[in-house]
């Protein structure tokens, strides 16, 4: 059930704040109120505007907001404060749009007097002032790819692109009717805007090319807003109506309707709140329902620990008749895919790095059945550089282990013969190659070592003699029991 605050005036504008706890700013009549997501009250407010209030926009860190004012002035607070920070003058007529550059360091602004301004927030001067519109200056939005670049959108209807880094405006957009609200995608390259009955989508890295337009509300669309993911376009019309768009094929896939006209609406960024703003003073807040099934698995209780562990130390009697419980085998998924006689994905299962690194063992067993099989080859061919370069590793590593060496020498001939006609197209399974015959290499001069030291042994062996000890007759020259050695 949608949840429903009374304001002093027409609800112009809505903002959530990007960091939790997720509260958002709602600008109505000459106030400002804070409220958090599920508060029937505001938990702050901001109400040193003279008249009417506009546009009240978070900052990228949640630690400051902006408003522009009927007055033609521009606020800056801080939201654990009351008074402004600073306030900009400048503009000569109200200021309806206000906003921060992703720097976060600039802001930048539009009003009745046609003018489009940016301001520096440290020195509160202003930067840049163009005046390029021919009416009032509506809407605007900024890029977060690009910290220099925002979009205006004005009742002359155009849309203009602007770079504070130029004197005038980069780009210039048609919209054929006054502008109320722009929208630029996260990616920076696709930009939304309605105005008159019309919402239309243009590329902006092909010169503002038209992509689609959409015409599904049957009064003024007042505003616009993206869902976290991008995936779904909200936009509020005047006919009472909340349409949301896919962006793949930029039909309508669901649709709200409010009492009365919609002037703003936004979304939290985790899409688990939508608040409208009406003509009437009314904020409509609506909550996703919690996944029921969630809730249930959540609620379920788990067995108790001495459930498990009961009768595992039971010891059985004399007169007890034991049944024991079959016990079911479960194969490993090398095993069933050499089951089902899938020799190739048998192999891609034992290269995978907690058994190809851990048990190399299974690895090799798992090549000497396909071997034994036949099917070594088949599975060994057809493979793209990364599985080569895997394979020749692997073989590089573990061929000079005595106990992997019959084995593994026969897949490095196999490799050898099946990719011998590739060698040279590719740096990395050529690196393999030489990795692979310097390690054979190495092996081989260290057997020819082992053979000539064996040599040496053997001759050191043949030099030696058993000796048997044969007990005499007492010498009785000297009282002791004399031993004569012979050699034999």
């Amino acid at each position: 059930t949608p949840v429903q605050i009374k304001e002093f005036g027409a609800v112009t504008k809505i903002d959530f704040s990007p960091v939790l706890p997720y509260n958002y700013a709602v600008t109505a009549s000459s106030r400002i109120h804070i409220y958090g997501r599920y508060s029937q009250e505001p938990i702050k407010t901001f109400s040193r505007f003279r008249d009417a209030a506009y546009c009240a926009t978070y900052r990228d860190d949640g630690n400051l907001l902006v408003a522009g004012s009927e007055e033609g002035s521009i606020r800056l607070f801080d939201i654990s404060g009351k008074a402004p920070l600073r306030q900009f003058d400048g503009h000569t007529k109200a200021v309806h749009v206000v906003g921060f550059l992703s720097d976060k360091y600039r802001i930048f602004s539009g009003g009745d007097d046609y003018s489009s301004n940016l301001w520096d927030i440290p020195s509160a001067t202003e930067i840049v002032s163009y005046s390029e519109h021919t009416d009032y200056v509506k809407c605007s939005c900024a890029s977060k790819v690009n910290a220099d670049v925002f979009v205006t959108g004005s009742y002359d209807h155009t849309v203009k692109l602007f770079d504070a880094r130029t004197k005038s405006s980069v780009m210039t957009i048609e919209h054929g009717q006054p502008v109320e609200s722009v929208l630029l995608f996260p990616s920076g390259g696709l930009l939304v805007s309605a105005g008159g009955r019309y919402v239309k989508v243009w590329d902006v890295l092909k010169g503002g090319q038209l992509l689609v337009s959409l015409k599904n509300h049957h009064k003024t669309v007042t505003c616009l807003c993206l869902n976290s993911s991008g995936q779904r376009l909200l936009s509020g019309s005047l006919d009472r109506h909340v349409k949301i768009y896919s962006t793949t094929s930029y039909k309508v896939v669901h649709s709200f309707n409010y009492a009365t006209s919609i002037l703003s609406l936004a979304l939290s960024p985790e899409d688990e709140t939508i608040v409208v703003g009406m003509t009437n003073g009314v904020l409509n807040i609506k909550h996703r329902k919690p996944d029921e099934r969630k809730e249930k698995s959540g609620k379920k209780r788990q067995p108790a620990y001495r459930t498990h562990v009961k009768g595992r130390t039971y010891m059985p009697k004399q007169e007890d008749f034991c049944v024991s419980k079959p016990v079911k085998r479960v194969l490993r998924k090398y095993d069933k895919l050499l089951k089902s006689f899938q020799s190739s994905k048998a192999l891609d299962a034992v290269l995978e790095p907690p058994i190809r690194l851990y048990t190399p063992e299974v690895t090799v067993a798992v090549m000497q059945e396909l071997h034994r099989r036949g099917t070594l080859r088949s599975a060994l061919a057809g493979r793209d550089e990364k599985q080569i370069n895997l394979l020749l590793t692997f073989v590089a590593r573990r061929v000079i282990e005595p106990r992997f060496t019959p084995v593994l020498v026969t897949v490095a001939d196999m490799i050898t013969d099946i990719y011998q006609p590739v060698v040279g197209q590719s740096a990395i399974v050529d690196r393999q190659f030489v990795r692979l015959h310097e390690a054979i290499g190495k092996e081989i001069d260290y057997q020819e070592e082992l053979l000539e030291v064996l040599g040496m042994m053997d001759t050191l062996f043949a030099t030696f003699t058993n000796k048997t000890a044969t007990y005499l007759e007492e010498n009785k020259s000297n009282g002791l029991a004399g031993t004569i050695e012979t050699n034999i």
